[in-house]
């Protein structure tokens, strides 16, 4: 007789689970904190100076590179067509200035942080509203790529062992800067302020300094490419040739563009008051941007910078090509190099301050994408796991997303930001475009109503700054997509089609299903009464499968019967309540409070106190689930289901039971599984049922 313990023995059991759920959790608050209670929400929110690196640190990084970009594409024609440089930076200029301009509108007519896409969808329908929010997944998707290769560029200039290994190296960039986000919205912002600032002045310090020495003091400052010559790809450009050249120069300097949306994207995320305060910082970040592109374009002309898109080949130096082992450096590299010298104290601190803000650029785009993505997944455009806020109160599948989709288009373009730029900005201009188009409309539809003078004339401003910027915006998008077309932007119009598709499959998904399962007001056959046994049936909101449950379990010989919500999101509970209220219910239905946002652990806790009042008892535990045919529908359905059923194997005393609600889908598949089962192969009809069925029985 076996007298000893064993470890399928209950208390080792459950000493086992308890173990290996820390095991699980101790790394999980290493990497990102301890979890925040949903009525800390308030304490994440920004102050403005906090706000302006979390939201703006991609159009003030976007300095680092835009210039270098007008420059290499001038190069086509040669040395002679740099002199153009300056009227394309008065261009990109006047351009942030209307951009600025009109998101500040958007800001105070729509605070909810829907942004673009609230703005789109509102007032030029949804298929509108699903091309913006297809733009800006792709940009910031982009914006992360873009900026991270960047920087690893700007920081190769200083160590020599990161270039060697970009791809690497801006992956593992990547990994660092998803963890800090991760960890929360304030905290990430605090810590990523001080490199903004940093880099802010010193860009401000060159420029004052290299402006100083020029015209005070008479010094000849030369850049490290001064003397080198370049090799024109295409000499003697003009009439239609050099207009095409100089838009798409234009286009390339619309880079210092990109974020420009993130703020109005992220309005709730200010403290109060939250427009206000989002305008003031949206007008300061396009009053340091342009300062600093236009600073950094004069000081590359005065110091004589050298740039080509193919520097191996076109940059020569004593009549002999510079070779494949050249490294060309951004412009913001050589011109600080020209400034404070090569190798000094501020040479090496704006260095390592433009890569770091030019890694934390792509904080904008973790903020947004994660933002965005949790408002489309609350109008059923994407699965629902990205609406809910995770641990630290950070959307935080919206994050692991972004991360694994920038992750693997650095690796396919090789860290390459040159490669990667001209992907770069069709999604935002789209975006700009009909954000504004769609702002136009929003101020005729409130003039419709409008009699008092004074609001009349504020609209009536409003809707003309608005108007300026959807034509300009407008103009610039077809200049960017002529220009840019041939040269990789195809491949993001590529991903807003991908994703235009799979968000809207999913909505037709999720609104079919919706459909098939809500509640009729009459009885049904969903309400008829099984004799099966219950205790508690969990429960979400009143559709269908929870009719179908309830009744399964009202008549199953129970000492007790409830049903029981766990309120994670009060405005849905308080639907509930009203709900089973007005529906005459007569299951008492008990709300589970669930401070940090969690379905299971309230529900194990709760039947876990059910087994300790009355250890003999058996609780069982009723769950309704929807049955899917296809492989794809089940990421989108049960997921707290089946945590809840892994959860609760492992409690002694408890059952658990699904109630199955087939949707039309399984109905198909269950269909075609039959078909198969009977279709005829070729050749069976000859050889007769005795062989057929021969060759189908398993051997023995």
């Amino acid at each position: 007789m076996d007298v000893g313990w064993r470890l399928s023995d209950p208390p080792f059991e459950r000493l086992r689970c308890s173990v290996v759920s820390k095991l699980t959790d101790v790394p999980k608050r290493i990497l990102i904190g301890r979890a925040l209670r949903s009525d800390r929400l308030g304490e994440t929110l920004l102050p403005k100076r906090v706000a302006l690196p979390v939201f703006a640190s991609d159009p003030l990084s976007s300095v680092a590179y835009a210039p270098g970009e007008v420059l290499l594409v001038l190069s086509i024609a040669g040395l002679s067509a740099y002199h153009f440089s300056p009227w394309i930076a008065v261009a990109v200029v006047v351009l942030m200035f209307t951009v600025v301009a009109s998101y500040r509108q958007n800001v105070h007519a729509y605070p909810s942080g829907g942004g673009d896409y609230e703005v789109a969808n509102t007032n030029l329908g949804p298929r509108a509203g699903l091309t913006v929010a297809s733009a800006l997944l792709v940009d910031y998707v982009l914006t992360v790529a873009v900026s991270i290769s960047s920087g690893i560029e700007n920081l190769g200039s200083a160590i020599p062992f990161v270039v060697e290994h970009k791809v690497a190296c801006a992956i593992g960039v990547i990994v660092l800067l998803t963890l800090m986000n991760l960890r929360g919205v304030r905290e990430s912002g605090t810590l990523f302020a001080i490199p903004t600032y940093v880099f802010v002045a010193g860009v401000f310090t060159m420029i004052a300094w290299g402006a100083f020495r020029s015209v005070v003091l008479g010094d000849e400052m030369r850049a490290p490419t001064a003397d080198y010559e370049i090799k024109p790809e295409h000499p003697g450009l003009a009439g239609f040739a050099l207009v095409f050249l100089l838009l798409r120069a234009f286009s390339s300097g619309c880079a210092a563009l990109t974020g420009v949306e993130a703020i109005s994207n992220g309005v709730p995320a200010f403290r109060k008051p939250k427009s206000r305060n989002a305008a003031t910082t949206l007008a300061l970040m396009g009053l340091l941007a342009v300062t600093m592109f236009c600073g950094i374009i004069a000081l590359a002309m005065a110091t004589d910078v050298r740039m080509a898109e193919n520097p191996a080949k076109d940059l020569i130096h004593d009549g002999v090509p510079l070779g494949a082992d050249y490294v060309q450096h951004p412009v913001i590299s050589q011109v600080a190099e020209a400034v404070f010298g090569h190798g000094s104290f501020l040479f090496l601190v704006l260095a390592a301050a433009t890569a770091l803000v030019l890694f934390l650029a792509a904080n904008t785009a973790y903020n947004g994408f994660p933002l965005l993505g949790s408002i489309l997944a609350q109008d059923r455009y994407l699965p629902r796991q990205l609406h809910t806020r995770g641990d630290r109160l950070a959307f935080s599948n919206g994050i692991v997303l972004l991360a694994g989709a920038a992750a693997l288009l650095v690796w396919i373009y090789g860290a390459d930001s040159t490669r990667l730029i001209q992907l770069y900005i069709v999604g935002v201009f789209v975006s700009f475009t009909l954000s504004q188009t769609g702002m136009v409309r929003h101020w005729n539809r409130l003039l419709a109503t409008e009699t008092e003078p004074a609001k009349r004339r504020h609209m009536i401003r409003s809707r003309a700054i608005n108007t300026f910027g959807a034509f300009f915006t407008g103009l610039v998008l077809v200049v960017v997509l002529v220009t840019k077309f041939t040269h990789g932007a195809w491949v993001a119009l590529l991903g807003m089609c991908i994703f235009y598709a799979t968000m809207t499959a999913i909505r037709r998904h999720y609104d079919r299903v919706a459909e098939e399962i809500a509640a009729p007001e009459t009885p049904g056959d969903d309400m008829a009464r099984p004799s099966r046994v219950h205790s508690v049936v969990l429960v979400s909101k009143i559709h269908r499968p929870t009719l179908r449950a309830l009744a399964y379990a009202r008549l199953m010989r129970s000492d007790t019967l409830e049903a029981v919500s766990v309120n994670v999101d009060p405005a849905e509970t308080r639907a509930l309540h009203a709900e089973w209220e007005r529906r005459g219910i007569d299951v008492p239905l008990k709300v589970l409070d669930s401070p940090y946002r969690e379905v299971t652990r309230p529900v194990i806790e709760y039947v876990k106190g059910l087994r300790k009042e009355s250890p003999r008892d058996v609780v069982s535990v009723i769950i309704p689930e929807y049955v899917v045919g296809h492989w794809y529908e089940h990421l989108l359905h049960n997921q707290s289901a089946l945590r809840l059923k892994g959860r609760l194997l492992f409690t002694p005393g408890v059952m658990v039971t699904s109630v199955p609600y087939q949707l039309q889908s399984s109905e198909v598949a269950r269909k075609r599984a039959r078909k198969r089962q009977e279709w005829v192969a070729p050749g069976s009809v000859r050889r007769g049922p005795a062989e057929r069925a021969k060759e189908s029985s398993p051997p023995t």
